[in-house]
């Protein structure tokens, strides 16, 4: 069994590590994770410390709550924010969701009950979304006055099409766990969504941390890119594993017939 871990990020996030995985845990059960400035800026703290943790070779975000992943920003706190302070909040709300989107290792987003507005673009920010028959995911914004502002507006249609992310960001629906799975709004339906997620991770962590976070780059950076711009970034990419130790070890380890002992550089 390996070695457990938990480092804490305030009062509302928690990382957990469990071998080469990282579980970022979204930990405001009471207010079933609505993104508060305090919270916000938990998350950004974590996300910069697994970025900078090399032997992280995968990072699943879950939650403490029974009922959400997370309902989004805390609409109670914004209430009470004046014009200067809803400006001056803004660096430390986006730097929670970029904070996740920039992680440079594989994510994947376990999604139990609601991920809405702010909880669902957390999700969006993962490379692979994992549910289950609880999920209910949605970005209502414009229901109350707004707009996506952690990125809905760019990752949902990147993930399911410009027409289909225009109907569901202009009527503001709720979209529950078949029909989430069906349009491509999550990737995987599972029973459990966490467990599988972490399964999911543990196979992905199997892989070269160097190749993993260089396959991911690669796709990050060529997305929107024409065909030939696009293959000059992933060629980059192979340059930069192509003479690692990472590389050596595979090879190595598919000829001799054993499983890789990776080095991670």
């Amino acid at each position: 069994m390996s070695e457990q871990s938990e480092q804490r990020f305030g009062e509302f996030v928690a990382v957990r590590r469990e071998g080469f995985v990282a579980e970022l845990v979204l930990d405001r059960p009471k207010a079933m994770n609505a993104v508060s400035s305090e919270m916000a800026r938990s998350i950004g703290a974590a996300c910069a410390a697994l970025a900078d943790d090399a032997s992280v070779r995968v990072t699943v975000l879950t939650s403490s709550n029974d009922r959400a992943f997370c309902v989004g920003a805390d609409l109670k706190e914004r209430n009470s924010f004046t014009d200067a302070e809803l400006v001056r909040q803004r660096p430390t709300a986006r730097g929670a969701y970029t904070g996740v989107l920039e992680l440079p290792m594989p994510t994947v987003a376990a999604v139990h009950g609601f991920a809405l507005g702010g909880g669902f673009e957390l999700a969006l920010a993962c490379d692979v979304i994992v549910a289950d028959a609880t999920a209910v995911v949605g970005l209502p914004e414009v229901s109350v006055g707004v707009i996506p502002g952690g990125g809905g507006t760019q990752l949902l249609p990147r993930r399911v099409g410009a027409a289909r992310a225009a109907e569901l960001v202009f009527t503001a629906r709720r979209v529950e766990a078949a029909e989430a799975r069906e349009l491509g709004l999550v990737d995987l339906l599972e029973e459990d969504a966490r467990t599988a997620a972490m399964e999911l991770a543990g196979r992905i962590a199997a892989n070269s941390p160097v190749g993993l976070r260089a396959a991911k780059r690669a796709m990050r950076l060529g997305q929107g890119l024409d065909l030939r711009a696009g293959l000059e970034v992933e060629d980059a990419a192979w340059r930069s594993v192509a003479f690692s130790g990472d590389r050596a070890e595979g090879v190595a380890a598919f000829n001799e017939k054993r499983k890789p002992a990776w080095p991670g550089e």
